[in-house]
C-alpha cells in the first residue's frame, strides 16, 4: 500500500488568510498546508479520504486522472466541498453515512435530484450503515471506526494495517480495539493548545502510546502548531508531522 498525503492543513489551510504569523510566512514548503485529503493506493485501487475546497489543486499538482473510491468523514464543508470538481473523471463511488449523504443530497440538487443538471458529476452514493464490521469497496476491506467531532459523529477508516482518523475529539474503548496492530496511523492533532472538536498535540502523543502503532502521521494541522521543523524535532523517533506531497510506502 502507498499513502500520498493531498492536503494537511486545518479548515482554514496554511497560510491562513489575512495572517501574518511566522507559521504563515514561512518560506519552508512543509508549513504550507492545503485542506486534509489522502489518496491511499492498495491492491491497484486508488481510494481518497474526503474530497475538500481544494481538490482540483490537488489533483493537478500530483496529476490524478481517477480515483475508485471517496470515502468520506463527515460532511463540513472542508472535507466535502471539493465532489463537484470530479467532474472530469467521468464517475466517482461515493461512500459515507446516511447523514453525510442526505447533506450532500441537499446542498447539491443539481447533482442528486431526479433530474440532474446536464454536465453535472456522475457520482454514485453508496452508505456505510454497519459500524461494526467491515465494508467492500472495489474489493479492498475497509473497518469503519466511530468517532466524535465535538458532538458530531464521524468516521474513520481502516484498511489493511493502515488507519485514517481525522477530525475528532473523542474515541471509546471498542473503537480502539478495532486500531491494534497497526504499520501505520494518520491521526488529528491540531495544535498544541486545547481545542473542544480536536485532538491537540499531546492528545494525539498519548493516542499513539496507547494504540501503538509502528508510525504514526498527524495531519490536519493549524498555524497554531508552530513550525514545523522545530516542532518534528520534539516527537518520538515514529511520529511525524504529515506535510502535503509526503507519499508513506505501507
Amino acid at each position: 500500500m502507498k499513502l500520498l498525503f493531498l492536503g494537511t492543513g486545518t479548515s482554514t489551510g496554511v497560510p491562513q488568510i489575512a495572517c501574518g504569523c511566522d507559521v504563515c510566512q514561512s518560506n519552508d514548503t512543509k508549513d504550507a498546508r492545503l485542506r486534509s485529503s489522502a489518496l491511499l493506493t492498495v491492491d491497484g485501487k486508488q481510494l481518497l479520504f474526503d474530497c475538500g475546497p481544494d481538490f482540483r489543486e490537488q489533483a493537478l499538482r500530483h496529476r490524478l486522472s481517477s480515483t475508485d473510491a471517496i470515502l468520506l468523514t463527515h460532511e463540513h464543508y472542508d472535507h466535502v466541498s471539493g465532489l463537484d470538481e470530479v467532474r472530469p473523471m467521468r464517475q466517482a463511488d461515493v461512500y459515507a453515512e446516511e447523514r453525510v449523504l442526505d447533506v450532500l443530497k441537499r446542498d447539491m440538487p443539481y447533482i442528486f435530484c431526479a433530474n440532474p443538471y446536464p454536465g453535472a458529476p456522475d457520482i454514485r452514493l453508496h452508505e456505510v450503515a454497519d459500524f461494526s464490521k467491515p465494508f467492500w469497496v472495489k474489493g479492498v476491506e475497509v473497518m469503519p471506526v466511530r468517532m466524535l467531532h465535538y458532538r458530531l459523529p464521524v468516521l474513520g477508516y481502516r484498511v489493511g494495517n493502515m488507519a485514517y482518523l481525522t477530525d475528532f475529539s473523542e474515541i471509546d474503548e471498542t473503537e480502539c480495539a478495532k486500531l491494534q496492530g497497526l504499520e501505520v496511523l494518520v491521526v488529528d492533532a491540531l495544535r498544541q493548545q486545547f481545542h473542544h472538536a480536536h485532538l491537540m498535540l499531546s492528545q494525539a502523543l498519548e493516542l499513539v502510546e496507547k494504540l501503538k502503532p509502528r508510525r504514526a502521521y498527524f495531519m490536519h494541522i493549524s498555524h497554531d502548531m508552530g513550525l514545523h521543523e522545530e516542532v518534528q524535532k520534539t516527537l518520538p523517533e515514529n511520529v511525524f508531522l504529515a506535510y502535503d506531497g509526503l507519499t508513506v510506502e505501507i
